[in-house]
């Protein structure tokens, strides 16, 4: 027997064994963990709680009874959904107590969702298959339309994921066309109505700009209608782009991976298709209408400029134009003569006084105060008498008129 188990005698003489709450307590929590150290319990969550610190504490129960559990942070970073209230699970871990509070507990190393074993292990074969295939490879993705005028709905019509996007479609005020195909969405039938329903849409509704496919949330065997094969190659083949909007944001299926767009709600889809091109129209709209503002202020500011030239002097009183030009031509004309007399002036004057100088120069001056100029026979001025003699014809130039004469004699210059 362990040390914390050891009676005590010293309170009594009896002979009696007594034991401490804690050595009660710390051998409970022995015997639970000896006894269950490695167990799967199968339930229902209750009273879910995430403190700050990472850890989750909550209940599992079924209809008779309820015991409690912790997952520590360091496991509960692994799950691959976030637990909550009323989800059915599979927990494995051991059986433990905390002495402190005298409960006893199941500290949980791994969670499943009820029901996951084989679907699981079915979900991960195809998703491997198809990935392989390439149906969901990012170059496949259809594009979604900017504006979509008639959309597609292949889902239950008793559903409420149809009553959410129908709501969201009103509430957009979405001036579009929906065509609905009603489908069931789970259970065997769901796998071959679904895929009939979205290979018909392609065939005599090729003018739809979207499809949508989906459901509400549930359980994995109640979405297993989207994880198979039928459905996720219809989707891929769909001419029409295809938003997969299944169950809730914790839910994920093949038909998300295969689709041209995923959304985590059926509303959700509406909201994102919807309102994207409701903002487009609007947008079309605040711009068809700023531009005919535009106009009609353009035209009206070209109304009034049109005005303002038709009441100019130019148009209504044009005689006044060439009339101040006229004015304006004379008063040039008059200008242009008063330079052209001046310059004419002082050119005269300028021409007087040159010839003035020309005459004092000149030799005709010279003759009018009664010299005259001898040339001989060969009209060369006779510059010295000892180039002439005795006999020679000479002419005598005057200052009027020409003296022809013969030479009687010659006198030599004295030289002084």
């Amino acid at each position: 027997m362990s040390e914390d188990l050891e009676f005590d005698f010293s309170n009594d003489n009896s002979g009696r064994l007594i034991y401490t709450v804690t050595q009660i307590s710390n051998g409970i929590k022995l015997i639970l963990e000896d006894s269950y150290p490695a167990v799967w319990i199968q339930g229902e969550i209750s009273n879910f709680k995430l403190y700050n610190s990472g850890h989750m504490y909550f209940s599992i129960k079924d209809a008779n009874a309820q015991i409690k559990a912790v997952i520590f942070q360091n496991i509960g970073i692994n799950l691959s959904f976030v637990p909550e209230n009323g989800m059915k699970v599979l927990v494995y871990g051991r059986v433990s107590s905390y002495p402190k509070r005298g409960d006893y507990q199941m500290v949980v190393n791994r969670m499943e969702l009820y029901g996951k074993g084989k679907l699981y292990e079915a979900y991960e074969q195809l998703k491997k298959k198809l990935e392989a295939e390439g149906l969901f490879d990012g170059n496949a993705k259809k594009p979604m339309p900017y504006v979509v005028n008639r959309m597609g709905i292949v889902t239950s019509q008793d559903g409420a994921a149809l009553r959410d996007i129908l709501k969201v479609a009103e509430n957009l005020n979405a001036n579009i066309e929906i065509l609905i195909y009603p489908v069931r969405v789970q259970g065997k039938e769901a796998e071959k109505e679904i895929p009939k329903a979205i290979e018909y849409l392609n065939s005599h509704h090729k003018n739809l700009s979207v499809l949508l496919v989906g459901r509400g949330g549930g359980s994995i065997e109640d979405l297993w209608a989207f994880n198979t094969e039928s459905v996720a190659r219809a989707i891929f083949a769909s001419e029409i782009p295809v938003v997969s909007c299944v169950g809730h944001e914790v839910d994920f299926t093949i038909a998300d991976f295969v689709a041209d767009m995923v959304s985590p709600t059926p509303s959700a889809a509406a909201e994102m298709v919807l309102r994207s091109g409701n903002g487009i129209k609007k947008r079309i709209e605040f711009l068809s209408e700023s531009l005919i503002e535009a106009m009609n202020f353009t035209l009206s500011d070209c109304g009034a400029k049109l005005d303002r030239l038709a009441s100019s002097r130019a148009l209504t009183k044009p005689h006044l134009i060439y009339e101040d030009k006229i004015s304006y031509l004379d008063g040039l004309d008059n200008r242009l003569l008063v330079n052209i007399r001046r310059a004419f002036e002082l050119k005269s004057e300028k021409v007087k006084n040159i010839s003035h100088k020309l005459d004092i120069v000149s030799p005709l001056s010279v003759l009018k105060r009664g010299f005259s100029v001898c040339f001989d026979s060969a009209n060369k001025i006779i510059k010295d008498s000892k180039n002439v003699s005795a006999g020679d014809d000479i002419s005598i130039k005057l200052a009027s008129g020409t003296l022809n004469a013969e030479v009687k004699s010659c006198e030599k210059a004295v030289e002084f």
